[in-house]
């Protein structure tokens, strides 16, 4: 059995356009990053953890009132515990312990929405990575100490 011309014709046809799409993408710009030497841009709408938010009145202290809102709404129970003290001097308590499990989180932002002093807000964190789950497990307050001392 041989091969018609039209068949031949046709065989070459494809292979022409195919060479044609990889001559093309060979002369496009390169997209690759060099990832650890250059990051990429994120996303302003970008959904890591959740992280603790200044207070608007006092930047020195974060704004979690511990009212506890946020551990009632979660619907995956990522939110364990939210402790706080009221210290002297201060009309209303100050979160001492936001302890998250960023394993179990669902990332819906419940959280952050229904936070009635909105305290709460997702970090920018993408490059996680652990070898452990307790290497997840973030507690905000001492996280929010961290940030403001390296601000």
């Amino acid at each position: 059995m041989t091969a018609s011309p039209s068949a031949f014709i046709k065989g070459a046809g494809s292979l022409i356009a195919g060479l044609g799409v990889t001559i093309k993408a060979f002369f496009q710009p390169v997209v690759t990053s060099q990832y650890p030497r250059q990051l990429l841009n994120i996303s302003p709408r970008f959904r890591s953890h959740t992280k603790l938010v200044a207070d608007r009145d006092n930047p020195e202290k974060n704004g979690c009132i511990a009212c506890g809102i946020c551990v009632r709404n979660c619907p995956s129970g990522s939110i364990k515990k939210v402790e706080g003290e009221k210290r002297e001097g201060e009309k209303r308590k100050t979160a001492t312990s936001y302890l998250l499990d960023f394993t179990t989180c669902s990332q819906c932002g419940i959280c952050v929405e229904t936070c009635p002093s909105a305290a709460l807000d997702f970090s920018a964190d993408f490059n996680l990575a652990g070898f452990k789950r307790e290497d997840f497990h973030f507690d905000l307050v001492k996280e929010f100490e961290k940030r403001k001392k390296t601000s």
